[in-house]
């Protein structure tokens, strides 16, 4: 657990987990909001109650698609050079996807922006993968994502960093939790795991305790709208994100960070 509970800057880094989709904003149509936005938002509403009114500064540089070698090159250098005394540093989902992904090689990688930023006095919070056993498909990465999340607890204990655990969030396993992707949170989904990020910094949240409660009970799926489903779940999305791949292409093409700079949030 870091020493410092009321950080003043605070940089996200990631993809678009971390950009917050799923999660509209609805101050900015057409914008996502996300869990690092709504953690930003508890910092700055602890740190004004701790410090007698003390500002929070918070960028999110996160950009959907992005690969954890493209996160490392792209984002990195900018955060450490905005002098964060808190860092979100969430990638390789992207990767782990990829057939052949390499999980050790992913993690040796991550392991050195993570010292680098624990070397300027940030902290850093990590956050594994979630447990894709009930995603068919997905699925099959189970075991890739499972290395990865091992190791990141590994680095997380060599450098002093924070772990969010996503794998053993039994929460995430309901699917009303995700977008209709399968890939990124809804607005609950995102708003749970704000409070669960809150709690492993060990950040207070008032009427923040409910993240873990499960939602009540669903009614049982007719198998022919499933069967359903899962095939507009591949036509829609899976077909979709093969056809990027085969053309070189990635959702986040021409994209910029949605808050490039650290600027100081309301408390509101």
């Amino acid at each position: 657990m870091p020493s410092n509970r009321s950080w003043r800057r605070y940089v996200a880094l990631g993809d678009s987990f971390t950009e917050g989709l799923g999660d509209l904003d609805p101050d900015r149509p057409g914008e996502y909001r996300g869990w690092a936005d709504r953690l930003a938002g508890h910092l700055a509403v602890h740190a004004a109650a701790a410090q007698r009114g003390a500002d929070v500064e918070y960028a999110n540089l996160a950009i959907r698609g992005r690969l954890l070698p493209q996160v490392l090159a792209e984002q990195v250098p900018v955060a450490r050079a905005a002098r964060p005394d808190l860092v979100s540093l969430v990638a390789g989902g992207n990767d782990l996807l990829r057939p052949g992904a390499d999980p050790d090689r992913l993690a040796s990688a991550l392991e050195e922006a993570v010292a680098g930023f624990r070397a300027d006095g940030a902290d850093v919070l990590l956050a594994t993968g979630v447990d894709p056993r009930q995603t068919p498909i997905i699925r099959r990465t189970r075991g890739r994502v499972a290395v990865f999340n091992a190791s990141l607890w590994s680095i997380a204990a060599r450098h002093g960093a924070v772990v969010l655990d996503q794998w053993g969030a039994g929460w995430l396993q309901d699917w009303r939790m995700w977008d209709g992707d399968r890939i990124h949170l809804t607005a609950e989904g995102h708003r749970r795991t704000a409070l669960a990020a809150a709690e492993a910094l060990g950040v207070p949240v008032a009427d923040g305790g409910d993240w873990r409660t499960p939602l009540p009970p669903a009614p049982p799926r007719a198998l022919r709208a499933a069967l359903a489903e899962e095939a507009a779940w591949v036509r829609g999305f899976v077909a979709p994100w093969i056809a990027r791949r085969v053309r070189g292409r990635s959702s986040g093409d021409g994209r910029a960070a949605k808050r490039p700079v650290p600027l100081t949030l309301a408390r509101g």
